[in-house]
């Protein structure tokens, strides 16, 4: 064994020591040890010990050993004595030295201040505003302000660290702490100009976590100034010193020096914000809250509390705007004024940031103090219980109350006490303002630590977070309808808290236009002790917060009472909402976003089911839809039995498609708002198309399968048939409301007449109308054929070679113009191919079209616009034949397509989009015109099925009824009241892509 190997041994075993202990440096705490700067303490293992009860023992020793070298001659001996004999005194001092480095940077310039945590008196453990004043009283100047103010608050929190005061006792001695500061800033600011200061009568008033008493650590401190003349003067002069007054003070709070600044006074949330004066007297504060205030406003004066100034001034304004704020939810569209408050609070938050927010993302300390203000705002106005500025104590209030269960009243101020003391200690760090979760090991392990958790402080601080977060996420619907429908289930019996009127009074808050319906509806699902009922108590909440969300709330919960009437002994049904957490909310959304959707689950509510499955909302390939309509055709008794069958799996598949458009399972991720790019909105738009032309064209087939079978066999077999989709269905371009385009092409089969073949051909092609034309309360499939040769004057069905001969002597432009959609979808494939290619050289000409031929296009399209918009129809909204609407940019496509198509090849489609992109691939469209005219048609599409899924009938502008325009709008991704908004977008839009038309359809 070597001379130094005991030395060794010892080191190692000293290093262990520290790592067991919580270091994670234990060389560099070694040497801070063994420097001499702390003497025989740094072998003391009550010191170590100390330091290792700390969030960081490595940043406390560093800041104690700072803390030692500072002191004056004579008082390091002093203060590491004091350490080693007074455990109270270590405990403090190390606890905070571990959790901020902001205070000890603070000790380190005033090294004699750690004599404030020497000893606490029984009456220091929860000191009050008057003692906070006292501590106060001798700062003179601003920055004996500033050095008493942090001498407060290294008490405070060396008793937040220590656990003598709990999260809402600290957040309480903060804000007392504040409005000390405050007084003494005004004091400062009056002393400075006593000439001012005889003007005028001033009041600061409280706001947000100071007028609650429940600030941060770091935070901003929102006032409110008020001022009336001193007796003798003039309301100006008063008024313009006040003003100087306010701002002189908020300055001795704001102004950073070498002694640091306190925190930014903000006073943002006066009346007109930045742009409104700083002071305003009292009857300027009720004429504007009277007369202009938003929503919000009303919410923020929720905490609003005298805290500085002219305490009688203060005490009047409190009077004055208290029944101002408890009216407030008498105010129209006053909920979801809150609740898109509160949605854009969420939009603001990066997309980088918004899972590390614990004040602003979802499952945050927003989501809790938004619904806890929220039910303030509603049931406060008769019953004063409510009225506290606190969340904490609202919350006790409203359990108390009966407004929100004892239970979840628990989970949620636990969780609330968790994000805040989370919050807490990250600010306490740097003394800086923050709300986001560190991202690094480290940082994280101290956070951990500073909350008690340390076995495992990242993971359990991880655990604990992802648990408290949950719990929150689930607050809107538990605060907002669980008291609701609790008093529902027990309303027969009488025991319920929440009376029938205040239940009313919730629900037509909440946006439901019929509350005594809406009650109904929700006795019958959730009234009664049958596991039914008490299932539909538990869904009730998701749904009835969607339904709220929604333009028509009373609609989607008569749809979601109708749905359960209907299945509700259907033992997967409950079931399946109950467990498929995604089930629930789809059919809510679903349910509330208009007619189509829930008429159509309302006649096979079995569909249901597709909600729940994760593969239930992706579109079904055409050939998988021809193959289940044939097999069931096949089976049929009849024919009429096989449209049936036919209609039903259309049906089925029309809410496939409509749910998986109202639940955004198309649109690419990121794409729901309304600012994602059109492009983004187009994939949906066109996967909703293919989906519809697959859905039309298996029926299609279906039917005619169908009505050849109801042929003799000899018949039958004398012809073959083909249907070619034309017009929007050949383009893959259906909306919900199209119909379908189609014509017919027959040839005799081998040895069969021409005669014989047609009259089998015409038989047909009748048949498959008449079938899909049979009374039925599925959605009816509409066959146009109105795009054949010689339009309605000519045969319904032709031969191939009869096409042949009319194309070749007697075809029209606007027929060849009419072969651009042309595509084979059922019947005979080869007849079909041998069509397509038959209207080729028609639909593009080889070497162009003549000048002649364009002048006709242009004279078509120009008779149009003039004779087909409907009277009284605006041409700025109409969807198809509007400016800049689907008629004008499909036509400008398709003129590309016929002067151009012979010669590109890539032109050669029936989709509009597509052969926009050709143009501009093939340097026949500048890119900026391609992309106006791309989203001009997307935008115009999208608009139409909105109108269809809400109304339920097709229509090619917006509706007006209110509620409708509503949820076309959300169905566009506005939020609410974006009304007007989503007008003035369309009409910006479509406008541009008039220019271009115009240009280039009119002018090349």
């Amino acid at each position: 064994m070597t001379a130094g190997a005991p030395v060794g041994r010892r080191r190692d075993s000293r290093f262990g020591q520290l790592l067991r202990r919580g270091f994670t440096d234990p060389t560099q705490a070694v040497r801070l040890l063994d420097s001499g700067v702390l003497g025989a303490a740094g072998e003391d293992a009550a010191l170590l010990d100390g330091l290792g009860a700390t969030a960081d023992p490595d940043l406390a020793l560093a800041g104690l050993v700072r803390l030692v070298e500072a002191q004056p001659e004579g008082g390091r001996s002093r203060l590491v004595d004091t350490l080693a004999a007074a455990k109270p005194l270590r405990d403090r001092l190390l606890a905070v030295l571990g959790a901020s480095e902001g205070l000890a940077d603070h000790l380190a310039r005033h090294p004699e201040e750690w004599q404030a945590l020497v000893a606490f008196e029984t009456a220091d453990l929860h000191p009050g505003l008057a003692e906070f004043e006292a501590a106060l009283a001798g700062a003179a100047d601003p920055d004996a302000l500033r050095r008493a103010y942090y001498r407060a608050l290294l008490t405070i929190a060396a008793r937040d660290l220590t656990g003598s005061s709990g999260f809402a006792e600290t957040a309480a001695e903060l804000a007392d702490l504040a409005t000390a500061t405050l007084r003494a800033a005004l004091r400062i600011a009056c002393a400075e100009a006593p000439g001012d200061a005889a003007l005028c009568r001033l009041a600061v008033i409280g706001m947000g976590k100071c007028g609650g008493r429940e600030l941060n650590y770091v935070s901003d401190v929102d006032v409110i100034f008020v001022a009336e003349p001193a007796e003798g003067t003039g309301e100006g002069p008063a008024l313009q010193a006040a003003t100087r007054l306010a701002s002189r003070m908020m300055r001795v709070c704001s102004d950073t020096t070498a002694e640091g600044t306190i925190w930014q006074v903000d006073a943002n949330l006066r009346p007109e914000g930045r742009n409104g004066p700083l002071v305003r007297t009292l009857s300027s504060h009720l004429a504007y809250y009277r007369r202009w205030a938003k929503t919000w406003e009303f919410q923020a004066l929720l905490k609003a509390r005298p805290v500085a100034g002219d305490a009688e001034l203060g005490e009047e304004y409190a009077r004055a705007v208290g029944p101002l704020v408890w009216q407030a939810v008498e105010r129209e569209n006053f909920v979801p004024d809150v609740q898109q408050m509160r949605r854009r609070v969420e939009s603001s938050v990066p997309a980088a940031q918004a899972e590390r927010e614990l004040k602003l993302g979802p499952g945050g300390l927003r989501d809790v103090e938004f619904a806890v203000q929220l039910l303030q705002l509603v049931h406060g106005r008769t019953d004063p219980e409510l009225r506290g500025g606190a969340t904490l104590d609202a919350l006790a209030a409203l359990a108390a109350g009966g407004y929100v269960g004892r239970q979840d009243a628990a989970s949620l101020d636990a969780s609330y006490r968790f994000l805040r003391t989370a919050e807490h200690r990250l600010q306490l760090h740097r003394l800086r303002r923050t709300h986001l979760m560190p991202t690094e090991e480290p940082e994280l392990r101290r956070l951990g630590r500073s909350l008690g958790f340390t076995v495992e402080p990242v993971e359990e601080l991880n655990a604990a977070w992802r648990r408290h977060a949950s719990a929150v996420r689930r607050l809107h619907e538990k605060l907002f309808y669980r008291p609701l429908l609790d008093a529902v289930a027990r309303l027969e019996a009488g025991q319920a808290r929440l009376g029938t009127d205040a239940a009313h009074e919730r629900l037509e808050a909440l946006g439901y236009s019929d509350p005594a319906a809406a009650l109904r509806h929700l006795a019958a699902l959730a009234s009664g002790v049958t596991r039914k009922a008490a299932i539909q108590r538990t869904l009730l909440p998701v749904l009835l917060d969607r339904f709220a969300d929604s333009a028509d709330p009373d609609a989607g919960l008569l749809g979601f009472r109708k749905v359960s009437d209907a299945l509700g002994t259907t033992p997967w049904y409950l079931r399946l909402l109950r467990d498929e957490g995604a089930a629930a909310e789809n059919l809510a959304r679903v349910l509330s976003a208009g007619r189509l959707a829930p008429d159509l689950l309302l006649r096979a509510p079995e569909a249901v089911a597709l909600l729940g499955d994760p593969e239930g909302l992706r579109p079904r390939p055409r050939a998988a839809l021809h193959q289940e309509i044939r097999a069931a055709v096949g089976r049929a008794a009849t024919p009429e039995d096989a449209v049936a069958v036919a209609r039903g799996v259309r049906r089925r598949e029309l809410f496939r498609t409509a749910a998986a458009d109202i639940v955004g399972a198309y649109a690419p991720e990121g794409a729901s708002a309304v600012e994602a790019a059109p492009l983004e909105h187009a994939a949906a738009l066109d996967q909703v198309g293919n989906a519809l032309t697959d859905i039309n064209a298996a029926t299609l087939a279906g039917a005619l399968h169908a009505a050849t079978a109801a042929q003799s066999p000899e018949d039958a077999a004398a012809c073959r048939l083909a249907v070619i989709a034309m017009g929007r269905f050949g383009g893959h371009e259906l909306s919900y409301g199209s119909d379908a385009d189609v014509v017919f092409v027959h040839e005799p089969a081998e040895g069969a007449g021409e005669q014989r073949a047609a009259q089998v051909a015409f038989a047909i092609a009748n048949e498959l109308i008449r079938l899909l034309q049979l009374p039925s309360n599925d959605p009816p499939l509409l066959i146009d054929t109105a795009l054949r040769p010689e339009g309605r004057s000519g045969p319904l069905v032709r031969s191939f070679t009869s096409y042949a001969a009319y194309y070749r002597r007697w075809s029209l432009v606007w027929e060849s113009q009419a072969l651009l959609r042309a595509q084979p979808v059922a019947g005979d494939v080869g007849l079909g191919e041998r069509f397509i290619a038959l209207a080729d050289p028609l639909r593009y000409p080889a070497g162009g079209l003549p000048e002649e031929a364009v002048r006709e296009i242009r004279r078509l399209k120009a008779r149009m616009e003039a004779e087909r918009l409907p009277r009284g129809a605006d041409p700025a909204t109409h969807t198809k034949l509007g400016r800049g609407g689907l008629s004008d940019i499909e036509w400008t496509a398709q003129l590309l397509q016929m002067r151009h198509g012979g010669e590109v090849p890539a032109l050669r489609t029936t989709r509009t989009r597509a052969a926009l992109a050709a143009a501009r691939e093939a340097g026949l469209l500048e890119p900026d015109d391609a992309q106006v005219l791309d989203e001009a048609w997307v935008l115009a599409s999208r608009v139409r099925n909105a109108v269809m899924l809400v109304r339920g009938r097709p229509m090619d502008t917006f509706p007006t009824d209110p509620r409708e325009s509503a949820a076309v709008a959300r169905y566009l991704g506005y939020e609410p009241g974006g009304v007007g908004r989503m007008l003035d977008d369309y009409r910006r839009t479509t406008r541009h892509a008039r220019g271009v038309v115009e240009r280039l359809f009119y002018e090349s």
